[in-house]
């Protein structure tokens, strides 16, 4: 393996890092010249980034190659008639970057590619017994993120491994789904970074069930939802809880009364003395442009991935109150009695806790009034019933009903079970045994390399830089030369990298010449497994300075044993070559 001398390595260190950079990992990738930002959501990978990302990539290959895939590479420009074809077009909304070549002819930029892999499926696949298949790629995607923040957790170009699965029927896609979990697991075990699966809504993606990898760290920008009892995990917009459970009660007469001034559910609690269960809370959203009425008990929230879910929306907004009154509604005393004939063509979603609780308060639909004793049934019903609450920590666990606790990740990877959404919209079908046409059960599974090695990273530093995992180095050794200048010191180091490089040990070689302070400041920023230092006092002993970049001391030993000690650590190492 060729040795990189720091003195030709392109790229430099940072003492302080840009102001942009609020993570440490992003912080650290940037002092350490791994990335460069070229604009918003978009970075330029320097050498040892790049190597430490392909040693991500190879890591990712050759699991994904073990549970069966066979890698392919697929275009990153796509004809803009495949996603009018799957209807996604117009539901990936304004993430989709789209353009016209010069023949006036629509193209899309990936953001990902079951619509090529489907396509690639119609041209080359007829028979059941060509099934299953496992076909995957690493490339570039791309997506016109709103916000890309964070480093590499959400830019808008990005790299990730999607692999597709294609099987007769839904229990060939069970053992595809579970042999890739596996896949994931060993991945991500491999790179060093601890994750876990937590159930995940599928999203414009689509499909059955779905599953998140997420990496728990106080820096996320999901939510997750765990049960420390039970072991149960989802993503918050996914996640489940038990609810309140109330008695049976006896319909009361319906009741008005005068509210003056009290507009919240906190108000109502504190005016009417009533528990925060027994109000009806009214929360109004646009839906694809259309009004939406949502009642929900006063004690929960509403969870808007539901929500939308549960209308099929493609585009969902709150409204403020301006916009409510707007629409000819009183804010802060709306409620379902009387609704339609006030706003006629609102549609009304109820959570399953508002249909089965009695007597509940609401708003009358006029200023300072409200209503109690409102059932369902009697008094008001709904387009829609159905689970639209947020799982909250301290609320009961859905399957243990221990409390739930919160905390924050980032998506690793996401496994889906499509079944046969994008098959049946793509037409593509197959010969099945008994001699009739049917449509491949799919699964879509990706993983962010880039993601991988920021919380990589995340995961393992110190105040000093980064700690890296030997799988995922740059470099396995940082050979330090103090005193370059002295024909001994050069002759030891240069002897030193050579032994290295016979051994296969990937040697970064500091031969710059620089205060020695600067040398060990970089080394510990860049952080790879193994330091030598050769220098004045150690050609003198016969020996180098050996430390591994986890450990706080270093201590002497013959050049001969340092090499062989990066060696067999090398040998026990799960590692990728490149």
């Amino acid at each position: 393996w060729p040795v990189m001398r720091m003195s030709h390595l392109f790229g430099r260190t940072l003492r302080q890092a840009p102001a942009e950079a609020e993570t440490a990992n992003h912080q650290l990738m940037l002092r350490a010249g791994l990335v460069t930002q070229l604009a918003a959501g978009i970075y330029s990978y320097l050498p040892l980034g790049w190597r430490a990302l392909r040693k991500i990539e190879q890591i990712v290959r050759e699991e994904m190659d073990r549970a069966g895939g066979q890698e392919v590479h697929l275009p990153a420009l796509h004809p803009a008639e495949l996603w009018e074809q799957s209807g996604r077009r117009t539901s990936m909304g304004d993430v989709l970057f789209q353009l016209k070549d010069r023949r006036d002819r629509e193209l899309v930029l990936g953001p990902t590619h079951e619509e090529v892999i489907v396509d690639l499926f119609k041209r080359h696949v007829q028979s059941y017994r060509e099934l299953p298949l496992l076909l995957y790629q690493i490339q570039t995607k791309f997506r016109d993120e709103p916000r890309p923040r964070g480093g590499l957790v959400r830019t808008r170009e990005f790299t990730m491994m999607d692999l597709y699965s294609f099987d007769v029927d839904w229990d060939g896609l069970d053992r595809s789904y579970d042999a890739v979990c596996e896949a994931y697991r060993r991945a991500f075990e491999r790179c060093g970074l601890p994750t876990i699966a937590v159930l995940a809504d599928s999203g414009a993606i689509g499909g059955k069930d779905s599953q998140e990898f997420m990496y728990l760290t106080d820096v996320g920008e999901d939510e997750v939802i765990l049960c420390p009892a039970c072991g149960y995990a989802a993503n918050t917009e996914k996640a489940d809880h038990r609810k309140l459970a109330l008695p049976d009660e006896r319909q009361l007469p319906l009741e008005e009364v005068a509210t003056p001034g009290q507009r919240t559910i906190e108000d109502l609690v504190r005016f009417l003395g009533v528990p925060h269960h027994q109000t009806l809370k009214a929360v109004f959203y646009e839906a694809d442009s259309q009004p939406v009425f949502v009642a929900i008990r006063g004690d929960l929230q509403v969870n808007e991935t539901k929500l939308r879910n549960a209308l099929k929306a493609k585009d969902l907004r709150f409204m403020d109150d301006a916009r409510v009154e707007a629409y000819g509604l009183v804010a802060g005393s709306a409620g379902p009695v009387g609704l339609r004939e006030r706003l006629p063509g609102v549609r009304i979603v109820a959570d399953d806790s508002a249909v089965e609780t009695h007597n509940l308060v609401t708003g009358a639909n006029r200023e300072d009034v409200h209503l109690k004793n409102v059932n369902y049934g009697r008094d008001w019903t709904a387009d829609v019933v159905t689970d639209i609450s947020l799982a909250t920590p301290g609320a009961p666990c859905p399957r243990c009903e221990a409390p739930l606790e919160s905390r924050r990740g980032i998506e690793m990877g996401h496994v889906f079970k499509l079944g046969t959404i994008y098959s049946e919209a793509m037409d593509a079908v197959f010969l099945a045994q008994d001699g009739t046409q049917r449509h491949p059960v799919m699964g879509c599974y990706g993983i962010g390399i880039g993601r991988i090695l920021a919380g990589v990273i995340e995961e393992h530093r110190d105040e000093r830089g980064i700690v890296w995992p030997l799988t995922v180095a740059p470099y396995h050794a940082h050979v330090v030369s103090l005193g370059v200048d002295q024909p001994a010191v050069r002759e030891a180091a240069e002897a030193l990298v050579a032994d290295l490089e016979a051994a296969g040990v990937e040697t970064l070689y500091d031969d710059r010449d620089e205060r020695p302070g600067v040398k060990f400041n970089d080394a510990d920023l860049i952080g790879l497994p193994f330091r030598l230092t050769v220098s004045p006092r150690t050609v003198e002993k016969g020996a180098v300075e050996f430390k591994r970049r986890a450990d706080p001391d270093a201590e002497l030993v013959a050049p001969r044993d340092a090499v062989e000690r990066i060696a067999s650590a090398l040998r026990e190492a799960p590692l990728a070559r490149i």
